[in-house]
């Protein structure tokens, strides 16, 4: 193998990515320092690099709108008191059976995907009022991250509704584009292979990895002088309750009729202050607080966008692609496992698995047709390079939202107790089954 690879910007800037997150540089810094590395290896001026960056950054600008105005939601749900009573009442049902609430994490996540497809949006609302619950339980945070992330990423995969029905339709069109006639019912039909796979990995989690108890301290969720001043006996459903949910139905409904969540948060934000349920004048300290508690996640969204488009303008997939080229052409499972671990490189880089497809389908689909493989397992292996690194990324919202919901109260670090648990028990299996495929299909 030549050095090209070495030199490749996207192997380089994943590289660097990852080792300065291991080391526990902060998300946002380590993204731009990659940057500046894909882009001095992709031969770009400094210059180029940083106006390609910031143009790039508006390709989330929307997600990252929707986190700071879901974490004022948030903030006014545990402000009025809802957070505490949901969180009571989910204790009475779940009553003292940890498994019970992990389940019920896993089908709401699930749900969010396909039955009401609203994504993450659910994780910050939902997960920071059930902290002290998973305190008292001593439920280690990183076996809920792994359900979550299970529960986000299993539906698209597998499920042919909702996000299911987007991803697997993008793989039967531009598979079809490149070469190979699918259609969507081809891929839910062979995709429950790789949803078998990361089955497994949750199991492992479950009932290997995370069983044991873990202690976490009991911590304020929001540091507001309301929420230290409830009384629990005081603390009963009442009419600002009852409109504070009706307003986050009505923010569901404006999402999944205009196709804009932050459309229906400020809508349903706007029903909270012009009911008087929160006084308006508290608006400024209920959106700094949002700003707290999902400001970082949405920055790091913005500048993963931007990191995004520096490695697509640098032509370093190809290249990546050219530098193993020589051994894809020879053994169907050497082909296969090179095949998923660029995947996994330029998923981990940019973030998306949805984003990733146009690109994987283009350049693998050809090797697939020129290797004999069959089309059920070419659409498992382009379904697995699309989806590899989502789970286990720093920079994906498969792992960014679990981390907005688990780290509310400070104990819960994005890389060593979200990205890197995704990443084993998800990615290996994934990549273990879909070599595999290559055999049994």
């Amino acid at each position: 193998m030549d050095y090209s690879l070495l030199l490749n910007p996207i192997f380089v800037s994943v590289i660097v990515l990852c080792i300065l997150c291991l080391c526990k540089v902060n998300v946002i810094l380590s993204l731009i320092l990659s940057t500046i590395i894909a882009g001095l290896f992709s031969h770009f001026t400094f210059t180029k690099t940083m106006n390609l960056f910031i143009s790039g950054m508006g390709a989330n600008s929307e997600t990252a709108l929707s986190y700071i105005l879901l974490g004022t939601f948030a903030a006014v749900i545990t402000t009025t008191g809802l957070a505490k009573i949901i969180s009571k009442y989910l204790e009475k049902i779940i009553n003292g059976k940890k498994r019970y609430l992990v389940t019920v994490l896993i089908l709401m996540a699930i749900a969010s995907q396909n039955l009401i497809p609203i994504h993450i949006a659910f994780i910050p609302i939902l997960i920071p009022p059930l902290l002290g619950l998973m305190n008292k339980l001593k439920i280690d945070r990183r076996m809920i991250a792994s359900s979550l992330a299970f529960g986000l990423k299993m539906p698209y995969i597998a499920i042919p509704a909702g996000f299911g029905l987007i991803f697997q339709g993008l793989i039967a069109d531009y598979m079809t584009k490149s070469g190979m006639s699918v259609t969507v019912k081809d891929v839910w039909h062979v995709n429950w292979f790789i949803a078998l796979a990361m089955l497994i990995g949750l199991l492992i989690s479950i009932f290997v990895s995370y069983r044991k108890p873990r202690i976490y301290q009991d911590l304020p969720i929001l540091s507001t002088e309301e929420e230290h001043k409830f009384d629990e006996k005081d603390l009963h459903f009442n009419r600002k309750h009852a409109i504070v949910l009706f307003s986050a139905f009505v923010t569901l409904l404006v999402q999944l009729t205009t196709g804009s969540l932050p459309l229906g948060a400020v809508i349903g934000l706007t029903i909270i202050f012009a009911t008087g349920v929160v006084n308006h004048k508290k608006s400024d300290d209920l959106f700094n607080q949002g700003i707290l508690l999902m400001g970082h996640i949405a920055f790091v969204m913005l500048i993963a966008a931007g990191f995004a488009l520096v490695l697509q303008e640098g032509g370093g997939i190809e290249n990546l692609v050219n530098a193993v080229s020589p051994f894809l052409a020879g053994n169907k499972l050497i082909a296969a496992g090179l095949m998923l671990i660029i995947g996994l490189f330029v998923t981990m880089g940019i973030g998306t698995s949805f984003g990733t497809i146009p690109i994987m389908t283009v350049l693998f689909v050809p090797i697939c047709l020129k290797l004999g493989i069959s089309v059920p397992a070419s659409i498992i292996l382009i379904s697995a390079t699309a989806a590899l690194g989502d789970a286990g990324s720093p920079v994906s919202d498969t792992t960014l939202g679990p981390t907005s919901g688990l780290n509310a109260d400070g104990q819960h670090n994005h890389i060593t107790d979200t990205c890197i648990p995704t990443f084993l028990h998800f990615n290996i299996p994934i990549i273990i089954f879909a070599i595999i495929a290559v055999i049994l299909f």
